[in-house]
């Protein structure tokens, strides 16, 4: 990973070019360029407008954003706060992510059954367990690490593991947002995620030491960031907690912007051994889930981060380069949840597409529909739209108002074509649809 050059420090610039300052304010240049929140080290490469250098017009774009910006209450490792501008584009993304996570969704909304919503929700834990354990090194494939959630098999080696207790996690939210931050929970937070994870066990739950010497590095074992001394975390964890819980603090601060806060700080300080990127992304739901973002708990951020990995460690880079400039940080999160609503919008359309074509498979007249009854072929679209429904033969008998036999040769039936299974629970067979049900109907 490249390390980005530093810009020019702003207090020098403004010594070298007092005399054109009011150039500059004529000039009304914004702290974007094309809706980009570009960093000095993509934007030296770029043409400046006619007139100015380099150096110009990123003193330009920096007392753009000096006054915009609002300082937080979490600072840097040299005691400069972090600081956030509130730009157009940034502001933009906000308007629709609030739009979107606190309102309705299309889609979802037509998932009338609360089982049908819970199964989806669940499908979205899975999703964001597995991909924000691999995003920290889990090895696990996403098949097999599905197949271990939804079995319920305990986990078999150190990736499951990962995936198995971010799973937890995700369901122990619902918990966690009704309660203040405390230092405490984030303990208790760490503590489920790194479970039987961690080389030294006793580092769960706990900060990190001096004899520890964490830091961060890229693959080939280059220093990207030294996270603040471990005896500053005590009082820094505690900053955290007042900043969550918007104590003591004046004037309005977007609740996403203040998730993303939390999880950019958690990264920053690094106050555990290990897993904290896994604490700072569970502590970035907990803070949406809070305000009123319901949506969040079906989106699944760490997708859209493992997609980009350079990225998002990019995002971190550019901030701790720009003297504490968190709108980088923020800007590449806000793409990330625009990101994860997009996928969950693509999901829904196919899942509704694929309704649709097993509709069109199952119709009288097709190959498959032909050599079935009208009741078989009503059962089975109630299938695809709840895999995990259970079904018996009393229960078909009493709703298609026939006879014990014909209930049972029906349901029989569809296991000898593989579209069901059957179990005997007590004195009485149950039957389900096959996991791959939809692909069985296609083929």
């Amino acid at each position: 990973m490249k390390v980005p050059v530093s810009p020019p420090p702003f207090g020098q610039l403004l010594d070298l070019h007092a005399s054109e300052f009011g150039k500059l304010l004529r000039l009304r240049i914004g702290p974007e360029v094309r809706g980009r929140y570009e960093h000095w080290d993509h934007l030296r490469h770029l043409a400046p407008p006619d007139g100015l250098s380099s150096e110009l017009w990123w003193l330009a774009i920096k007392l753009a954003r000096m006054t915009a910006a609002r300082d937080l209450s979490m600072k840097d490792r040299d005691g400069h706060p972090f600081r956030v501008a509130l730009t157009d584009s940034i502001a933009e993304k906000l308007h629709t992510i609030t739009r979107e996570c606190s309102g309705s969704l299309r889609g979802l909304d037509s998932i009338a059954d609360e089982r049908a919503k819970e199964r989806f929700l669940i499908r979205s834990q899975i999703e964001e367990a597995m991909t924000s354990s691999q995003l920290e090194g889990a090895g696990t494939t996403t098949a097999v690490a599905k197949e271990m959630l939804r079995s319920g098999r305990a986990p078999r080696d150190h990736g499951e593991r990962m995936i198995h207790n971010n799973y937890l996690a995700m369901q122990e939210l619902k918990r966690w947002r009704d309660q203040p931050l405390t230092p405490e929970a984030v303990f208790e937070i760490h503590r489920l995620l790194t479970a039987d994870t961690l080389e030294e066990p006793t580092q769960a739950g706990r900060f990190r030491t001096a004899d520890d010497n964490i830091v961060v590095q890229d693959e080939t074992g280059r220093t990207l960031h030294v996270p603040p001394h471990a005896d500053e975390l005590p009082s820094r964890l505690q900053t955290l907690c007042d900043f969550a819980n918007s104590t003591n603090e004046t004037g309005f601060l977007h609740p996403v912007i203040r998730a993303i806060a939390l999880h950019f700080q958690i990264g920053y300080d690094h106050p555990f051994c290990d897993g904290n990127g896994r604490t700072a992304r569970t502590l970035f739901y907990w803070s949406m889930l809070r305000s009123g973002y319901w949506l969040t708990e079906f989106l699944s951020v760490s997708s859209v981060f493992k997609r980009a990995k350079a990225q998002y460690l990019r995002a971190y880079l550019y901030t701790e380069t720009d003297e504490a400039d968190l709108g980088y940080f923020v800007d590449h999160h806000l793409d990330v949840i625009l990101g994860a609503i997009d996928g969950l919008h693509g999901w829904l359309a196919r899942k509704a597409d694929e309704r649709h074509r097993t509709e069109g498979m199952l119709r009288p007249g097709s190959h498959l529909g032909g050599k079935l009854n009208h009741r078989q072929r009503e059962l089975l679209l109630n299938a695809v739209r709840y895999p995990d429904k259970t079904y018996r033969i009393d229960r078909h008998m009493q709703i298609q108002n026939i006879s014990y036999q014909t209930a049972r040769s029906d349901l029989l039936a569809l296991v000898k074509l593989k579209l069901m299974r059957s179990e005997r629970i007590g004195k009485a067979f149950v039957f389900m649809p096959v996991g791959d049900l939809v692909e069985k109907l296609k083929k």
